[in-house]
């Protein structure tokens, strides 16, 4: 017996339901997977170590000024198009791109030589990157959307203790088994091989934000977007993936004139794509506590890829390579362990961001400043671990209350535009300071210079906002003031004692 044209909606929301509560479990079980494999890479930490020593036998000058900015531009170059190219795709695809990319790069990490190979592993590198939206943004387009809050802990948990474990295990194997670097560069391409051999398990998506979706013609729901950092995109409403149409939007018709036709809505899907892009952008940045928060992402992540791509440039200046203690996986792995205790720390704060929020920043960008400072300044590789240690988690911390404040000052649901547009600036803002203060083409700086430049960069940052802060908190007294004094204006006067 049909349904009833009332029963329907009520039945595939019902469907929609059980079946999200009996298929999320293997997909995010999959995606935590290839997550943990992924960042089970206990050779990174010494990285420019492995570079520097008798495997690659790379100088110095070849290895911060040459090689490492290719890593800068190749993410600059890739991150708009892999934005793009995700959402067409349907994600599984540029997953399995990213986990080919990371094999390729350790591949190469392990037997290429000679300079111009080494800065081809940067770019492949940058790939592995780039793509990193697909697989932060993948789960979404599967799951329902009241599951999104469990899905997103776990797949970021297990990104999490993925790091940490190749961490503390390269720091075990280096420290205590006496392991080469070349062995645990052997471990990465075993543990990036098998994160890649997962993602083929992965289920297709059928949907996604700009290229398959349900015309706003037919269902004018709003998209919304869950996951703040690499912008995943989903749609409000329940019923919305199971509409008519959307599960079956991959069986195009095999004569000519679909075919045709379907080429000839993508062709318009993808202009499409470009002016709302455009417009929605100048729409999110019309808000100007929304757009400090942004200038403040941008400005602080930039210096942040820059501190981060060059720390253990540092350390190996502080600490020679003819030393043999290495500490690197331990400092690696307490300063995410640390930053994400603070992160949590961050939910219960309590305070008015509005007001103080400028001037909170301009605080905590000094105190990265002065950590940095301390790094490049003080020669003893203790004083260079704490001091990074806290330069990650003050980060950690502010780019969490940042990620709030944007997203609850946004008037439309387009958090993937923002945080992607927020990155990429930040993104343009690094490849100008590394082609200027890094690259060979530029100064060529060294690195103690560099760092110096940096900290530099932090306490500008610190002054812009101290500055900024100050003139929001005069105003919003003066705008206070103003409201009393008119309302005290507008109540009517007390009746005089001879008017009784």
């Amino acid at each position: 017996m049909a349904d009833s044209p009332g029963e329907r909606p009520a039945r595939r929301s019902a469907r929609a339901a059980g079946g999200g509560a009996c298929c999320w479990a293997l997909p995010t079980a999959l995606l935590c997977a290839y997550g943990f494999f992924c960042n089970v890479r206990p050779s990174e930490p010494f990285l420019t170590r492995y570079l520097l020593g008798p495997h690659k036998n790379l100088s110095e000058a070849q290895v911060f000024n040459e090689i490492y900015p290719v890593w800068t531009y190749s993410y600059l170059a890739l991150l708009f198009p892999v934005f793009l190219a995700t959402d067409y795709l349907r994600y599984k695809p540029v997953v399995l791109l990213q986990g080919l990319s990371l094999i390729v790069t350790w591949f190469m990490l392990l037997y290429a030589q000679g300079l111009r190979a080494i800065q081809l592993l940067e770019f492949f590198y940058g790939i592995g990157t780039a793509t990193d939206i697909a697989y932060y943004s993948y789960i979404y387009s599967v799951v329902d959307i009241n599951l999104y809050q469990k899905v997103t802990s776990y797949c970021r948990s297990a990104t999490l203790v993925g790091y940490t474990v190749g961490s503390v295990s390269g720091q075990v194997l280096v420290s205590v088994a006496g392991w080469s670097l070349f062995s645990l560069n052997v471990i990465s391409l075993t543990s990036v091989s098998i994160a890649f051999a997962t993602a083929w398990f992965l289920p297709m998506p059928q949907k996604s934000l700009f290229f398959h979706h349900v015309s706003r013609q037919r269902l004018s729901c709003e998209m919304k977007v869950i996951d703040c950092k690499n912008g995943a995109a989903v749609q409000d409403h329940p019923d919305v993936q199971r509409a008519p149409g959307w599960e079956d939007e991959t069986k195009v018709p095999l004569n000519g004139e679909g075919h045709s036709a379907e080429k000839q809505k993508h062709k318009v899907d993808i202009a499409k794509v470009l002016k709302d892009l455009w417009q929605d952008f100048l729409h999110c940045y019309s808000s100007r506590t929304m757009l400090c928060w942004s200038v403040w992402w941008a400005l602080s992540t930039c210096g942040y890829f820059q501190v981060l791509n060059y720390a253990q440039g540092l350390w190996e200046m502080v600490l020679p390579a003819q030393s043999a203690d290495l500490y690197n996986g331990a400092v690696e792995a307490a300063s995410t362990l640390l930053g994400a205790i603070a992160v949590v720390a961050v939910g219960y704060i309590k305070t008015s961001w509005a007001m103080w929020g400028e001037v909170a920043l301009a605080l905590f960008s000094f105190l990265i400043a002065a950590a940095v400072y301390v790094m490049d300044t003080v020669h003893n590789i203790w004083v260079c671990y704490a001091s990074y240690v806290i330069f990650r988690i003050i980060y950690m911390m502010l780019i969490t209350i940042a990620t709030y404040q944007i997203a609850a000052n946004l008037s439309v649901e387009r958090y993937a535009l923002v945080f992607g547009a927020n990155t990429f600036i930040a993104l343009a803002l690094q490849t100008l300071l590394t082609l200027i203060v890094v690259d060979a083409s530029g100064l060529g700086l060294d690195i103690v210079t560099q760092f110096l430049i940096y900290a530099s960069y932090f306490a500008a940052i610190s002054l812009v906002f101290l500055v900024s802060g100050i003139c929001s908190i005069v105003r919003t007294y003066r705008r206070q003031e103003q409201m009393q004094s008119r309302s005290l204006e507008s109540q009517p006067s007390a009746p005089s004692r001879d008017s009784w």
